[in-house]
């Protein structure tokens, strides 16, 4: 199973910091579960923060068990039927919409 906290640790070093120009964002995760836990991600000036805690004022904010995260970043759920099956709650879907693909999450 793929923690939130591995996930997320490891996002600086997978995403081409070309491909953060121009993104400035705020994104919370509240992840329920034993590999779980609330993490903030932060993309401004071309690079990933990642904070333990939920720390700024989110764009967007999402909710969901670490069995679901683990299944939607392996590629094992579809996010929308996450989404429609309220398995996954984001506030904000359009925000999130605009970095999913760049962060791995679609």
């Amino acid at each position: 199973m793929t923690s939130i906290k591995n996930f997320l640790n490891e996002l600086p070093n997978k995403v081409i910091p070309a491909a953060l120009e121009g993104v400035n964002t705020i994104l919370h995760f509240d992840v329920t579960g034993d590999n779980g836990g609330l993490y903030t991600l932060r993309i401004a000036d071309g690079k990933i923060d990642v904070s333990e805690g939920l720390i700024g004022d989110a764009k967007s904010v999402i909710r969901t068990s670490d069995k679901v995260f683990s299944d939607l970043v392996n590629k094992e759920t579809n996010p929308m039927m996450a989404l429609m099956t309220g398995k996954l709650k984001v506030s904000n879907p359009g925000e999130i919409m605009k970095y999913a693909k760049l962060i791995g999450l679609m």
